[in-house]
């Protein structure tokens, strides 16, 4: 297809859409470069690859892939032995993350996406590496103390000489001998060394080296003397962290680089499943749907739509091509959409020939063709002296040049800028040739030569698009097997062109021209009153099918209750004779007992006898007779605090407020605030407060293991928090007097936000920043009361 074609059929914006749909740059990539297939096998290929991607967007309920950048720059230079930075190692670690995610959702034992589940079942997993590197490497700017025994080691030895460095300052500052000579009592840090601030003028009078002074010279930045050794004990220690942190990332690249194969074949597979989920995207964002493809050359779109126009603006279209239609002449009124149709079909043939799902109901059929031709709008170039008939001929010139039978052509106003009759006679030669060929057509025109021809001609079809002359306003409907009319003289008339212009106009059209019109006038009018007829006899049928269901499944449900009654009826029935049997059989049993033992009854024993089959007689009764409902009277008078039964919900509630004039009363059942009406409430008899039991909790905290720290690193702030909440509660109940929350520098949101947290909360006593090498700015340590 050429750039042209493509551009014109307004296809590039589809692919940028494509492109806006991916997660990751391999897949931007992929989408930015979509071009139509030729071969109706791998069209189908491309369109079962959507099919399941949009099967498993509906299963999974979302993208399945992770975010991910491209990192063959760096896979490239781990495996010529070069060293990664630490940000090149997170995103090497997030390829992994992504790779591992994509095969834990894909590859399972589902047998409807095999192609997808194949694909993604190549991708390799480095689950301990990509581990080792999120534990080691915090962000960017900082790595893990626990990276390397080494590291911890070294900063633990820096901490040291940090607060050696320290101690001996503070002292200077606070002795009353020194204080005199400090600008200020604070220790800043000139050139990686920790200083005093002295004013120049008692330079004598603190030993030590000049490491920087103000911009005005009145203060002099001096590291005493007494501080010298440790400043450079601190700084080797520095020198040897900076090289432990060089070893580390070397590991961590030579590790990666005997698995730099596999992750590029995984940035390979990752970018062409990002690239499915994009076309399953496109297609839920369209609603569309999978259509099937041939190689006959036959297009049946059934109510498509151009899927750049307002999904709630479009009107769909009807139309099929093909088969004994080689060739369809579209005719009716300008604004009418005329070319939005030809548009329609020629990029939903570009989207099903690049895979992609179109915006038309299920039974739509697209070919598969070798080109798609298409001569739409005015390209009039005044550089190349060309005129909007000269830039359209020279189209047309092209694409006769190149078409062969298994080609789509598409022209808009075909013939038009030139003389009429030379144009229709142009435009009537160039779809003779076309026909001729076999290759299909669609034209759009306003001639009405060009109407008469599709007439006559076997293989060339008239469709027209429908226009309302009562108000002036296209119905964009198109309708195929009847030629348009252009309505001038209806449309001139209703904008107010005099009468006597409109009569001159008419009188000057032949009387062939004239009955010719007034043929397709009525043919279109009829053919509307019975697409109207066809359209009510339908919405009938629906409804009676409607209600024939409805009375359908009414009878199953009346069966259904009558056979669940009866079932009800019968086991109660059963149940309370089988009661009966079983105590008649008892006081049978009692008597022959008494008949044995021999003597005269006594006459008690006869009258608890006959006392006890009564009640088993009375319990029969009950059991066959229908409950009869209680019925309930309203409670006289309601004052608040009153406690009453809610009826209809059989639940207590408390009455928060008298009745008002319409009888509704305000209750609380539970936290649920509620106006009833005292119809609805029945009041209840008043209770003795029952004597409350202690209750005591006890809870076991021995064997509770709690760390001192917690990692809210990568959650929303609402997480974060909540988990913070959780680990204060968990600190308190061990007895745990200062805690660590790490949450990242990053943008400092999570920082802000557990900050005023920590606040306001009843375990915590004071917080602060972590110092150097506890984490500093990504680190909030808390004082636990």
């Amino acid at each position: 297809m050429t750039e042209r074609t493509l551009r014109v059929l307004e296809f590039t914006k589809i692919r940028q859409q494509l492109v806006d749909l991916t997660v990751t740059s391999m897949g931007a990539k992929l989408a930015g470069g979509l071009m139509p297939h030729r071969d109706i096998g791998l069209v189908r290929a491309a369109q079962q690859e959507t099919e399941e991607a949009h099967v498993l967007l509906t299963y999974l309920g979302g993208q399945p892939l992770v975010p991910c950048q491209d990192v063959r720059e760096y896979l490239r230079l781990a495996e010529i032995g070069g060293t990664l930075s630490p940000r090149a190692l997170l995103d090497v670690a997030g390829c992994m993350r992504a790779s591992r995610a994509a095969r834990d959702a894909l590859v399972t034992d589902r047998e409807n996406t095999p192609a997808l589940t194949a694909l993604a079942s190549r991708l390799q997993t480095f689950h301990r590496l990509e581990r080792d590197i999120i534990e080691a490497i915090l962000s960017e700017e900082e790595i893990a103390d626990h990276a390397s025994p080494a590291l911890a080691d070294i900063r633990r030895r820096i901490r040291q000489c940090n607060e050696r460095v320290r101690e001996k300052l503070n002292a200077i500052i606070h002795s009353p001998a020194y204080q005199k000579y400090l600008q200020d009592a604070i220790i800043t840090i000139r050139s990686d060394r920790f200083v005093l601030p002295v004013k120049a003028e008692h330079r004598a009078s603190v030993p030590g080296l000049v490491h920087d002074q103000s911009a005005t010279g009145a203060t002099l930045f001096i590291e005493p003397m007494a501080v010298v050794e440790i400043n450079n004990d601190l700084k080797q220690w520095v020198a040897k962290e900076k090289a432990e942190i060089e070893r580390i990332l070397q590991a961590f690249s030579q590790e990666i680089a005997p698995g730099a194969p596999g992750l590029t074949a995984n940035l390979d597979i990752l970018g062409a499943l990002d690239f499915a989920f994009a076309k399953a995207a496109l297609s839920r964002a369209m609603f569309g749907a999978a259509p099937k493809v041939n190689d006959r050359g036959y297009l049946r779109v059934v109510r498509g739509r151009h899927p750049l126009i307002d999904p709630q603006k479009v009107v769909p279209i009807d139309l099929w091509l093909g088969g004994e239609i080689a060739t369809l002449v579209i005719t009716g009124p300008n604004t009418g959409g005329k070319t939005v149709t030809l548009k329609t079909v020629g990029l939903l043939t570009l989207m099903a020939q690049a895979g992609l799902h179109v915006p038309a109901d299920v039974g739509t059929e697209l070919a598969v063709f070798d080109e798609v031709f298409a001569d739409i709008g005015d390209e009039q170039s005044i550089e190349q002296s060309l005129s909007t008939f000269s830039s359209h001929m020279k189209n047309i010139v092209d694409i006769l040049s190149r078409v062969t039978a298994n080609s789509l052509t598409l022209f808009d106003e075909l013939g038009a800028g030139t003389d009429p009759t030379e144009g229709a006679a142009l435009a009537q030669a160039v779809l003779a040739t076309l026909l001729g060929l076999g290759a299909r057509a669609v034209a759009t025109t306003h001639y009405s030569e060009l109407k008469e021809y599709a007439l006559i001609t076997p293989g060339v079809e008239n469709a027209s698009v429908e226009f309302n002359v009562e108000t002036l306003r296209p119905t964009y409907r198109l309708s195929i097997g009847i030629p348009g009319k252009s309505n001038a003289f209806e449309i001139s008339q209703r904008l107010g062109l005099p009468q006597a212009i409109i009569d001159r106009a008419r009188e000057l059209l032949s009387r062939d021209q004239i009955r010719f019109e007034d043929v397709i006038a009525n043919a279109e009018y009829h053919r509307q009153v019975a697409q109207k007829e066809r359209q009510l006899a339908e919405e009938a049928r629906l409804e009676m099918l409607r209600m024939r269901e409805e009375a359908e499944a009414q009878r199953k449900k009346m069966d259904e209750d009558r056979d669940h009654a009866m079932r009800k009826a019968k086991e109660d029935a059963r149940r309370v004779l089988e009661n009966a049997r079983q105590e008649a059989e008892a006081i049978v049993t009692d008597l022959k007992r008494m008949k044995k033992e021999g003597g005269v009854t006594p006459e008690h024993q006869v009258q608890a006898l006959r006392q006890k089959l009564r009640h088993s007689i009375d319990d029969l009764h009950e059991g066959l007779a229908q409950p009869v409902p209680r019925v309930i009277a309203p409670p006289k008078s309601l004052k608040p605090g009153d406690r009453v039964l809610l009826v209809h919900l059989n639940n207590q509630a408390t009455v928060l407020a008298s009745p008002d004039a319409k009888g509704e009363v305000q209750v609380q059942a539970g936290v649920v605030k509620m106006k009833v009406h005292l119809s609805q409430l029945e009041l209840m008899p008043e209770q003795q407060p029952a004597q409350r039991a202690k209750v005591r909790n006890m809870v076991d905290i021995q064997h509770r293991a709690v760390s001192r720290e917690v990692d809210v690193r990568g959650m929303a702030l609402d997480e974060a928090m909540a988990e913070v909440d959780k680990f204060l509660d968990d600190a308190v109940l061990c007895a745990l007097g200062e805690v660590c929350i790490i949450h990242g520098k990053g943008t400092g949101t999570l920082r802000s936000g557990i900050q005023s947290q920590l606040r306001n909360h009843p375990h915590v006593k004071n917080f602060r920043l972590g110092r150097y090498g506890e984490g500093e700015d990504g680190v909030t340590v808390a004082t636990l009361k």
